[in-house]
């Protein structure tokens, strides 16, 4: 995992947002992808929208990029390019919520802050509630600090990332037993994927409307698509034409 090799804010903020909902092996490439295009924060500031969509298509919920593009321009316009290193001030920026804030502080900085996703609650789930159910985040907090190794908590967390997916490799995944858990809706047949197929058209050229449809097989879902995408600001609509946002 490259982003384990060069620990920068930076990196560990791309693989953190690249990796929700999306699975490891389809993010390497990716990654290392658009670390080569834009290998800063500067570099991702000053792209346009578009070649950030183009260069992020494939990895789908493409809304993500939208918000790491804006997160690297409040980086260089309010924070004079100097990466956040407060909780506070990286929840500031679009798309970091409390798990990635609190990654971040944990693999870039190597600050002892607890933080909770699905592999961090799978570890614990397995040794700490074997038979309980609708298991809120909080009650894992405690043992979290109780069990961190706050002298290295870089490895601390990659080990939990590492052992949860072995537990559920093995089947011993409790994820269900989560009341922060949610099933991800499948792709197929979603408007999901229309969007999807949207972008990846439109990262090769500008279209009408009609030519669009016709070229993505667009269903009664199409125009659902198209104006969610429109409406996130992901993709441009004038008159006819559509294209990405620039």
């Amino acid at each position: 995992m490259p982003w384990r090799l060069n620990t920068s804010p930076y990196y560990v903020l791309v693989s953190e947002l690249m990796l929700q909902q999306t699975q490891v092996d389809r993010v390497v490439p990716k990654f290392l992808a658009f670390i080569k295009r834009f290998p800063d924060e500067k570099s991702l500031a000053e792209a346009e929208l578009g070649d950030v969509l183009s260069l992020w298509s494939g990895l789908g919920y493409n809304r993500r990029a939208k918000f790491l593009h804006q997160a690297a321009k409040k980086i260089m316009e309010e924070y004079e390019g100097v990466f956040p290193e407060t909780e506070e001030a990286l929840r500031s920026l679009s798309g970091v919520g409390p798990g990635t804030a609190g990654a971040i502080m944990a693999y870039a900085f190597n600050q002892p802050v607890v933080f909770i996703e699905t592999n961090v609650r799978t570890v614990y789930f397995h040794h700490f509630f074997q038979d309980k159910m609708d298991v809120r985040d909080a009650e894992l907090v405690p043992l979290i600090q109780q069990t961190m190794d706050k002298a290295h908590v870089r490895e601390f967390y990659w080990a939990l990332m590492d052992y949860g997916v072995w537990l559920k490799k093995e089947g011993l995944g409790r994820i269900s037993q989560s009341r922060h858990y949610k099933k991800q809706t499948p792709l197929r047949g979603s408007v999901r994927e229309v969007r999807g197929k949207i972008i990846k058209t439109l990262t090769a050229k500008q279209v009408a409307v009609s030519v669009l449809r016709e070229e993505i097989d667009g269903d009664e879902r199409f125009e659902p698509a198209l104006d969610g995408l429109v409406r996130d600001g992901l993709v441009t609509r004038s008159g006819e034409q559509v294209y990405l946002t620039k």
